[in-house]
């Protein structure tokens, strides 16, 4: 979760614009007040999203944001400042960024140029043990090609094997230590950190080295499973092993699924299986879901009975289930997925895999069966939901209580009203209980007080408010993540833009402040030079930016392909945002016009021209929309 994220999920738009000194008045889920920015004191024109996190006045200023830019607008404060000045409110810790110096860039090139040179190490002394090269074959029905696409090796039954055969090659101990290759003597000295085990490659998701897994050979060592340890390059936690070579795959099938191991992940690449990849060991974080966001929302858990089952649910939604973890196991945390799942707008469902076989074993028997797995994943509230209920005796009145009492926090927590409902009815019918008496049963919701600064709304008291994240969001980082990497397609995109009747691309467009400031030093670039225009934005951005551009750059991808199909795709996106505001704006304005009527408000003719405005920008775009369906007909 970035900085950012994290500072949105902690405070609470609403009280921010009240303790502002804007009255705001609840308007269906919305709340609307007078804009805060010029003197109009006729049409409360300003509207605040709650559930978005967002704001916007559709008088004078026609402007917009979420939490930063109020404060940026109302404080006259820059990006930096205004996130210092929300961090240290939300409690958040803002880190320092700096850049990757020459040096440090050539040092890190090194390291992976050791592991690169010891994964062609551990795979000749695999091709020299017979032994483990039948286990592979035999035991994990590895082929020869699979073993030499994933790089698999093995490291010998020796301390200092991999110590002596580097540094007699130029590599220092140091390298070598820096590299997770050797462990540390506490009497002074190293020796080899990996020894008699099966040695498992480990890439980003850019295909560069960056540490190894390694799995036992002989049943009576421990642990079972031995990663490299973090360094500069590795980090368990931010990487998913397979990703390399799956992430393709995943974009072909909108769909990535998760297992937990290493043998997992190739068996089912070997079977045809390709969108699956692996975590590094003890959890699933939200660093490694965001990766996997940047090719599909759509992600399977495919856990084992044990990972999946009643014990491992409970554990996962108990408050205290980080001091039961054991370290290699996939935890199944019901709670956090769910709180990604949304934070993310991604798409998370759990796949149980029956008869406590393996994946390999899966597909060994029927590769068919392993499709039907996945194709019948579930969401996970019902995956929990039927978890708990299995085996239980439901006409107990005390186990569905108990039952309920589990569930029912899991699904008030769920930010999409439709599916909290939906989720209260599939679980009275599995209990046998009237929908009400569920109501009637769940903890008591935030209690109500009246906010000391004089507003007349109610204001919730809770912590850790989730903030939901627009359906726009994606399409805002792919056109800002192209856009940082080719500015200079700014230009021929207004062209286009007013070509069609449209407006050229202004900050304005986007919803999310970062985004706004980083479209800024685009235009900026593109206005002020000929040349070097990314090179400018680079140089340009602030340390707040610097690892969120990064960041957009990812979810961009590869962006070797014709200039004219990228540009119809950032038009395509660009008009995709602004339909979807219009949209929001059209349906917030109807409905204030309608409030107006109902009250006899001589405010609804105001309120009237708005409509009239959103509504002819509606139709504008859904003409340049169909002209570009049209063109790409001809």
């Amino acid at each position: 979760m970035s900085t950012i994220d994290e500072i949105k999920s902690r405070i609470d738009i609403v009280d921010l614009v009240s303790e502002a000194g804007v009255k705001l008045r609840k308007a269906g889920r919305n709340y609307t007040g007078f804009c805060p920015f010029h003197d109009n004191k006729n049409t409360p024109a300003f509207v605040v999203w709650p559930e978005s996190g967002t704001w916007r006045c559709f008088g004078q200023c026609n402007e917009g944001g979420d939490i930063f830019k109020f404060v940026m607008k109302r404080e006259n404060l820059d990006f930096k400042e205004a996130l210092n000045k929300l961090a240290a409110r939300a409690g958040v810790e803002v880190p320092t960024y700096t850049r990757q110096t020459p040096e440090q860039k050539e040092a890190y090139e090194h390291l992976r140029k050791l592991l690169d040179d010891a994964v062609i190490f551990y795979r000749s002394h695999l091709l020299a043990n017979a032994e483990v090269l039948h286990y592979l074959h035999e035991k994990r029905g590895l082929t020869d090609a699979s073993i030499e696409t994933f790089g698999l090796g093995y490291a010998p039954d020796a301390w200092d094997s991999a110590l002596t055969h580097f540094t007699g090659r130029g590599y220092s101990e140091q390298d070598l230590f820096d590299a997770g290759l050797l462990s540390e003597r506490e009497s002074g000295g190293y020796y080899d950190r990996f020894r008699n085990r099966i040695m498992i490659p480990i890439r980003d998701e850019n295909g560069r080295m960056a540490g190894f897994g390694a799995r036992i050979v002989d049943p009576n060592d421990i642990p079972k499973f031995l990663n490299s340890p973090e360094t500069v390059i590795f980090s368990k936690g931010r990487l998913l092993y397979g990703l390399d070579r799956a992430r393709k795959p995943i974009r072909t099938a909108d769909q990535a699924v998760i297992v937990e191991g290493y043998m997992d992940v190739i068996a089912l690449h070997q079977a045809g299986y390709e969108n699956v990849v692996s975590p590094m060991g003890t959890a699933l974080t939200e660093d490694q879901l965001r990766l996997l966001k940047r090719f599909t929302r759509r992600i399977v858990l495919a856990l084992d009975p044990d990972a999946a089952g009643q014990k491992a649910v409970l554990r996962g939604l108990d408050a205290a289930r980080s001091a039961m973890d054991k370290e290699g196991e996939l935890r199944f945390d019901a709670r956090g997925y769910l709180k990604n799942e949304a934070r993310l707008q991604a798409d998370l469902r759990v796949a149980s895999i029956p008869d406590e076989l393996d994946p390999d074993e899966i597909v060994a028997r029927d590769q068919e069966e392993w499709a039907r797995l996945i194709e019948n994943a579930k969401p996970i509230v019902t995956h929990v939901m039927e978890t708990l209920a299995a085996g239980q005796n439901l006409n107990d009145p005390k186990v569905k209580n108990q039952i309920a009492a589990q569930i029912l926090p899991l699904i008030e927590d769920l930010p999409n009203p439709l599916e909290r409902d939906t989720y209260r009815q599939a679980l009275a019918r599995m209990l046998r209980v009237d929908e009400r008496a569920l109501i009637g049963t769940q903890a008591q919701g935030p209690r109500v007080r009246r906010p000391r600064s004089g507003a007349q709304r109610p204001v919730a008291e809770k912590s850790g408010v989730t903030v939901a994240v627009t359906s726009s969001k994606k399409v805002e980082e792919y056109i800002i993540g192209m856009l940082f990497k080719k500015p200079e397609l700014l230009y021929r995109l207004d062209r286009l833009l007013q070509e069609n009747g449209l407006v050229a691309l202004d900050a304005q467009d986007f919803d999310y402040t970062d985004h706004k400031l980083l479209f800024g030093l685009i235009r900026e670039s593109v206005e002020q030079y000929k040349t070097e225009h990314h090179a400018f934005v680079v140089e340009a951005l602030p340390d707040s930016l610097q690892v969120r551009s990064q960041e957009l750059v990812g979810e961009t991808g590869d962006i070797e392909r014709m200039e004219e199909k990228l540009l119809e795709e950032l038009l395509r996106g660009v008009i995709k945002l602004r339909r979807v505001a219009a949209g929001e704006n059209l349906n917030q304005l109807r409905f204030l016009q309608e409030e107006a009527y109902q009250k006899g408000d001589v405010r609804a003719a105001s309120y009237q021209e708005l409509v009239l405005k959103q509504t002819r920008l509606l139709r504008d775009l859904d003409q340049a929309h169909r002209k570009m369906s049209l063109k790409r007909l001809e």
